[in-house]
């Protein structure tokens, strides 16, 4: 990775060792009224932030983000991740971008991950999964 801020690298190290416990740190890194978007939940305020999480952490078994890169401009960043985890049988993993505005006092106010739930997820439902693979193949060029 590039040379960050140290604010960017602090939050890179939250999400590297994201569990559980570190969820009662959330103020830390965000503004009370910031943003969490993802394809399934967009939500506003440290509550809603928190239980996305605990969520995630309740559904999936050993979930993990890998930061791969990160870009930092002002106060935006960008972050490339990879997230592992298990969903039942599944092993899934899925790479993605998240869009970080930070606020003046260095926490976030506002993230925004970018990513395909098809990419891995979708992909591995009997039913939607065909399809799918069905209209990529239809799709493609």
């Amino acid at each position: 990775m590039n040379e960050n801020s140290p604010r960017l690298d602090e939050y890179i190290r939250f999400f590297d060792t994201l569990s559980p416990g570190s969820l009662q740190h959330l103020a830390r890194f965000f503004t009370d009224d910031a943003r969490f978007k993802d394809p399934f939940n967009d939500v506003t305020g440290l509550a809603a932030i928190q239980d996305v999480f605990e969520h995630m952490f309740r559904v999936t078994a050993r979930p993990s983000f890998a930061v791969t890169e990160a870009m930092e401009s002002g106060d935006t960043a960008l972050l490339r991740w990879v997230f592992t985890c298990r969903i039942r049988r599944y092993e899934i993993a899925v790479t993605g971008v998240s869009f970080v505005l930070f606020a003046n006092d260095g926490r976030v106010r506002e993230h925004i991950d970018y990513w395909d739930p098809a990419e891995g997820i979708y992909d591995r439902l009997p039913v939607i999964g065909a399809l799918l693979r069905w209209l990529r193949r239809r799709l493609a060029a």
